[in-house]
């Protein structure tokens, strides 16, 4: 008895001897001569006139883990990162259930990593804006009260928000300076769903401002409150791809387990595709909207963005449910689990649409060559020629009207701007620092005359054509999909209101990631998951970024 108390007493003195780290300051830097170089990129919206934000103070958002983060040391990172990066959901909860992680590790891991590459000037990323100050209490909660079935769920697990979903413990702020005090918020619908799931909120993410319908032909991945977007596979050479810019850069360079992004048109596919990671645009209806700033009620949806197709589908499950207050959430697909048959997936049999201009990309056709090979029958054609006029329209009325219910209704009721005029009339107040792009977006919002009539054909014309778009291939040949790159074809998809998964196929000479993006008709979720994971196996070529392994 006295050797087991001494063995105890000797360990309590070699933990509370642990070195104490000492603390890591973020510090601002001259950026001129960087964005001197910057402005001869070939492409504008690179041509950034910031990239560190002028709002955010990360010594602030990290004040909160000072003395955690202070007896964890580089070598404890290192001893975990071979359990945590790059692995997907049920490894991390198979070492948590084996002991060799908690939740409290993975946390403190997480944010250890944050800070290391986000105070490195040559490094950071600015894919975060905010962290959650509850996290590390949150996540011990956890370890005391693990449930005994927890392998392919979320419990315990830290996931990102795009900025522009509201949760209790952080502002939500769209980017954008009118919202940088919208601190008061109940959850959104999803958030619920995530946390009954045992999801752990780490932090929000960064994103284009306002969901990238605020100025026109601007960077992608900009943000006042968090500055300029980098992406981790060409830092300031490769475009982020937007709107979820932040989330989709964050899961590739493994600052969470996963992160929510939303998609209008293109805003989940296109970050997913450029970062190489795994992006579903569901259905316009499987997931709740409510509180989330808008865009466009029409066409709005939020969507997971993670490393692998496994964890893609274990995250939808967990965001799932009828949500009363939002008309377009169908009970139906209340209860299906994404993950429990995926693994049983295969291409051979399957029928795959292949737009025959699409082939002159060699990654493209390659990829179309591999699952041809696997079995998979392949059915080029020529899309209908159909364009998607009224698009924008669609957007400036929905908006106008949206924003101010969101304003009404699910912001901080301290927050006094009402409309889209009074965040023109704010940015103005000191352009330089809350709008440098300009807000020409905002004002043709505001400009934009057109009548409820209109507007109610425009969306009936808009959805129509999707539909057409889409459907008539699908039904003329049988398809299981139709097989697209990157976003190419998301405005489509948003109008049609079908779902869209991007799944990484390769990378151009240059190093820039490109994806293969599957679609199927409304609420085929299921079928493609399945198909993406079977060409996800099939090829396996996502690669960490090598300055961030």
């Amino acid at each position: 008895m006295k050797k087991a108390v001494f063995i105890l007493g000797f360990l309590v003195i070699v933990v509370s001897c642990k070195k104490k780290e000492a603390p890591v300051e973020f510090t601002t830097y001259d950026e001129t001569s960087e964005l001197a170089i910057q402005n001869k990129h070939e492409i504008d919206r690179m041509k950034f006139k910031l990239i560190q934000s002028k709002y955010l103070d990360m010594n602030e958002v990290f004040k909160s883990f000072d003395e955690d983060l202070a007896y964890f040391s580089e070598q404890d990172y290192e001893n975990l990162k071979p359990y945590i990066i790059e692995k997907d959901i049920p490894s991390l909860q198979t070492s948590v259930k084996n002991g060799i992680l908690s939740y409290e590790k993975i946390v403190l891991f997480y944010l250890y990593r944050i800070r290391k590459f986000e105070s490195n000037h040559n490094l950071s990323l600015h894919s975060i804006i905010a962290l959650n100050p509850s996290i590390i209490k949150e996540a011990k909660e956890k370890d005391k009260n693990k449930p005994d079935s927890l392998i392919n769920t979320l419990y315990g697990l830290p996931i990102l928000l795009k900025d522009n979903i509201n949760t209790k413990e952080m502002p939500t702020t769209a980017g954008a300076f009118a919202l940088k005090d919208n601190k008061n918020t109940d959850d959104a619908f999803i958030v619920k769903q995530l946390k009954k799931s045992g999801a752990l909120i780490l932090g929000k993410a960064n994103l284009s401002e306002w969901a990238y319908y605020f100025c026109e032909g601007c960077p992608l991945g900009y943000s006042a409150i968090g500055g300029q977007t980098l992406n981790p596979y060409g830092r300031k050479i490769f475009e982020t791809g937007g709107s979820s810019s932040g989330s989709a850069v964050s899961v590739a360079a493994n600052f969470a387990v996963a992160a929510v992004g939303s998609e209008t048109s293109g805003s989940i596919l296109s970050p997913s595709s450029k970062n190489s990671v795994v992006g579903l645009k569901p259905t316009v209806g499987l997931l709740s909207r409510i509180g989330m700033v808008p865009i466009s009620s029409t066409l709005d949806t939020p969507g997971p963005i993670t490393k692998s197709i496994i964890d893609n589908a274990i995250f939808l499950t967990a965001m799932i449910g009828e949500d009363v207050e939002d008309i377009a959430t169908k009970k139906k697909n209340e209860n299906i689990n994404y993950f429990e048959n995926l693994t049983n997936s295969s291409i051979k049999g399957k029928r795959f649409g292949v737009i025959k201009q699409l082939l002159k990309d060699s990654i493209y056709s390659i990829s179309i060559e591999k699952i041809k090979t696997a079995g998979g029958e392949i059915i080029e054609y020529d899309p209908p020629q159909i364009t998607l006029d009224g698009f924008l329209t669609l957007l400036n009325i929905d908006m106008k009207h949206d924003l101010p219910e969101y304003l009404k209704n699910y912001a901080d009721k301290n927050i006094s701007i009402t409309s889209i005029k009074d965040i023109i009339d704010l940015n103005i107040q000191d352009s330089v620092k809350r709008s440098p792009y300009g807000q020409e977006l905002f004002e043709g919002i505001v400009k934009d005359s057109t009548t409820v009539a209109d507007f109610e054909e425009i969306k009936l014309k808009l959805n129509n054509s999707g539909i057409e778009f889409f459907k008539t291939p699908m039904d003329t040949y049988n398809l299981d999909a139709i097989l697209s790159i990157n976003n190419y074809h998301a405005g489509y998809a948003a109008v049609a209101k079908y779902p869209c998964l991007s799944v990484p196929m390769g990378y151009e000479n240059s190093g820039e990631p490109i994806s293969l993006t599957f679609i199927a008709k409304p609420f085929e979720e299921e079928k493609l998951l399945k198909l993406g994971y079977a060409f996800e196996q099939l090829t396996n070529v996502r690669k960490i970024p090598k300055d961030y392994n």
